[in-house]
């Protein structure tokens, strides 16, 4: 059987560049740490890591936004907590206030006492969060409320506070209105009031010693306070919203890292395992294919 020359040298070399192609790549592999050098080594592949990327991009704009929903809640939540004491103070001091021991002196002092919670209250309104906005601004305005200088107070601003996302159709208003948290409160005479201007009736009815008075405007004082309770409950249900979807957002990237962990990095002891041999086949291949190309017979193989 004749052997062409030129067909034992092409294959010879061919196998020797595919070893060592295939070595320089490994070698590649292990200094990177990465399989994949460009999109032609693995086509499918890179679209998943790209896909994967893109993900993870989002995925921290989420978080982000996440963290902040959690700090303006929790922010929200003090502040109303805060709220709800003075409130239940006002709430307390009314009941004392309709006791019919008390006389016109005891009930002025009350007022002395309410008036400086009312005044909290306004400064707890217009808190401001870390962004040095108000915290219970509504959609429009530049504060959440307004004190006259007569004591009445308005509600800045129309509109609900503006909602975050946090996931993939998934967003979270993270704080109310002033208007929500001390508006439209039910009265006791019917119609509505607001936590204010419950609090000036009262204040107003004590002064005056006005029994029949403080019995009603203590009751929108109650029902106020129980409206603060209200929204406090709506806030502390978001605030678990959030905390579900930041685990399920960690639990997603946790998923995706083990796939492009899979997909992208070298797995070190095996490219190593690997390398070894096929530098062990390159160097057998060499090795024979310089013993057989100084035969003297080969030079009589055609």
């Amino acid at each position: 059987m004749q052997v062409s020359t030129s067909h034992f040298y092409n294959s010879a070399t061919s196998l020797m560049q595919q070893l060592s192609q295939h070595a320089d790549t490994l070698n590649t592999q292990i200094a990177t740490g990465k399989k994949l050098a460009a999109p032609s080594d693995d086509v499918v592949a890179y679209q998943r890591l790209t896909t994967i990327r893109q993900a993870d991009a989002d995925d921290e704009s989420y978080t982000s936004n996440i963290s902040l929903s959690k700090s303006l809640l929790q922010q929200s939540d003090t502040t109303l907590g805060t709220i709800d004491a003075q409130m239940q103070r006002a709430a307390e001091l009314a009941a004392q206030a309709n006791n019919g021991t008390l006389n016109a002196s005891d009930r002025k002092a009350i007022a002395v006492e309410l008036r400086g919670i009312r005044d909290q209250i306004v400064d707890l309104a217009n808190t401001t969060d870390a962004r040095g906005q108000p915290l219970f601004a509504a959609a429009s305005g530049d504060s959440a409320i307004t004190q006259a200088a007569d004591g009445t107070i308005s509600f800045s601003g129309t509109g609900t506070p503006a909602a975050i996302p946090i996931g993939d159709g998934v967003v979270v208003q993270p704080t109310e209105s002033a208007e929500r948290v001390f508006g439209e409160v039910p009265a006791s005479g019917g119609g509505t009031t607001d936590a204010f201007a419950a609090l000036n009736g009262l204040i107003a009815a004590l002064d005056s010693n006005d029994l029949a008075g403080i019995s009603r405007t203590g009751d929108d004082v109650q029902a106020s306070l129980k409206q603060v309770g209200t929204v406090r409950s709506s806030l502390g249900a978001r605030a678990t919203r959030v905390d579900i979807e930041e685990s399920r957002t960690k639990d997603a990237a946790t998923a995706r890292e083990i796939d492009r962990t899979a997909l992208e990095d070298t797995d070190i002891a095996a490219a190593i395992t690997d390398l070894q041999r096929t530098m062990t086949i390159l160097q057998a291949t060499q090795a024979s294919f310089t013993k057989l190309s100084s035969l003297s017979l080969f030079n009589y193989l055609k």
